[in-house]
C-alpha cells in the first residue's frame, strides 16, 4: 500500500512540528521552567504524533475500502485496521 502524496505531506509536516516541540522541551527541562510548561508542551507533541497516526490510519481505511482484495492479501484487511485503530486510542 502507498499513501497518498498529500496524506504523506502532511504526516511529515506534523512530524517536523513535533520534532521542534520535542527540542523546545529539552530547552525548557535545561532552563529549569515551569513544570506546568513543560507538561504543557508534553500534551501538545503527544497529541500531535497521536493525529499523525490517525491520519495514516485512516489514509489505509480508505485504501482498504477502494481495495478489499489487495488490501487482504497485504494483511491490510478491516480487523488490521481495527487493530491500528485500538493501538493510537
Amino acid at each position: 500500500m502507498e499513501f497518498p502524496e498529500d496524506v504523506l505531506t502532511k504526516v511529515e509536516n506534523r512530524l517536523r512540528r513535533v520534532e521542534g516541540q520535542v527540542r523546545a522541551i529539552r530547552r525548557m527541562l535545561e532552563e529549569g521552567r515551569d513544570c506546568r510548561d513543560i507538561v504543557t508542551q508534553l500534551s501538545a507533541a503527544s497529541h500531535a504524533l497521536d493525529q499523525a497516526g490517525v491520519q495514516l490510519v485512516a489514509a489505509g481505511m480508505t485504501w482498504c475500502i477502494e481495495h478489499p482484495k489487495e488490501a487482504e492479501q497485504e494483511g491490510m484487511g478491516v480487523a488490521e485496521i481495527e487493530r491500528m485503530f485500538t493501538k493510537l486510542a
